[in-house]
């Protein structure tokens, strides 16, 4: 697997937003509003980011496991989020930690801005009522000139996307992206992470649909491997050509 420049960003153009970075340590955000929030939003991450931090530093474990792990009742809300959607989806809890922090930031800024997106990495927040679509990207490898069209109406919703061939994160998969569409953050980063996981050939990906319809609370999945590509759910494919 390798790495690749968010280069993506470059041609990310929400009509009516403005679109803007924030980083804190490793989180590294694009956000799109209806003017520009970072500090705002830089609050909202490092706040975050300092439960999780918190926590990990009296529980270790919790930031090795590749496996669902229970927390206290006591646990900041992130990290029972995290664990939480881990345990649906028999991944570690660290697979969520992308999704849940663009839905936190998104949800805190959309008392300022109605209209919001928040992209972590490949992992996106939507909120607002304005139909966008987002780009299909998995490499120069990866299917190419698609989108999925997002409707007001679905939103709030996560976006979420695993990769087995680019990325920084942890992938035992061959797959090009999988991306999967849920309300909660959280459980969508952490269901690609584990379909991702389990997709090794083309003919992977209609179990890997069959998976994803058997998990409350997903709204829709899309797969890429080798040129081939399937989708199921709540997804509307377009050409982007």
């Amino acid at each position: 697997m390798t790495y690749e420049p968010r280069t993506y960003r470059r041609a990310v153009e929400p009509e009516g937003l403005v679109c803007f970075e924030v980083s804190v340590k490793e989180t590294d955000l694009q956000i799109c509003a209806q003017r520009d929030l970072s500090d705002h939003a830089g609050d909202l991450v490092a706040r975050a980011r300092w439960d999780l931090e918190e926590y990990i530093r009296a529980h270790p474990h919790f930031a090795e496991t590749l496996a669902p792990l229970e927390v206290a009742d006591a646990a900041p809300e992130i990290v029972r989020r995290m664990a939480g959607a881990g345990s649906v989806a028999r991944v570690g809890p660290m697979a969520a930690v992308a999704g849940v922090i663009a839905e936190h930031v998104a949800i805190g800024l959309s008392e300022e801005s109605p209209e919001v997106i928040v992209e972590n990495g490949g992992d996106v927040y939507l909120m607002g009522s304005r139909d966008r679509v987002l780009a299909l990207w998995a490499g120069e490898e990866g299917v190419a000139g698609v989108g999925i069209e997002i409707r007001g109406a679905l939103m709030p919703v996560a976006v979420c996307t695993s990769s087995g061939r680019i990325g920084h994160s942890t992938s035992f998969g061959q797959a090009d992206a999988v991306t999967v569409l849920a309300r909660d953050g959280a459980l969508a980063d952490a269901v690609a992470t584990a379909l991702a996981n389990q997709i090794q050939k083309p003919e992977d990906i209609d179990r890997a649909i069959e998976a994803a319809r058997n998990i409350t609370g997903i709204l829709g999945l899309v797969a890429t491997i080798d040129g081939n590509i399937g989708a199921w759910g709540n997804v509307r494919l377009v050409s982007l050509a």
